[in-house]
């Protein structure tokens, strides 16, 4: 099992996507509408990518896969990987990761719309 750490930014955007997906809960729950929002989906899909990742990054589901446009902030020679959050969706979000900075540790770049 690997141990999840974060970047500011990956961290701010989590959050951010955590806090809309609440506001909508709570809007939907006044609102008495029993259908999930897109945000409570799309933080349910991204919760469940992370929780994949820290198990098992070559898990199936992730669709891992390296990504050269993204340096590692690590070591610039090491590799970032891309993970899937959605699929077959329109601007799907995507979680840019790489091992380290130590061992069994899995740090989280970004997390972010694909274009």
């Amino acid at each position: 099992m690997y141990h999840l750490k974060y970047t500011v930014e990956a961290d701010e955007i989590i959050k951010h996507l955590r806090d809309a997906a609440l506001t909508a809960h709570e809007n939907r729950k006044i609102k008495n509408k029993s259908k999930a929002s897109k945000q409570e989906g799309l933080y349910k899909q991204l919760h469940k990518t992370l929780q994949f990742l820290s198990q098992n990054p070559k898990h199936p589901g992730l669709n891992t896969h390296e990504y050269n446009s993204l340096k590692n902030p690590f070591n610039p020679n090491e590799k970032v990987f891309e993970a899937y959050v959605q699929n077959n969706t329109p601007g799907a979000y995507r979680v840019f990761w790489c091992y380290g900075p130590n061992k069994m540790e899995i740090t989280i770049v970004t997390v972010t719309a694909h274009p």
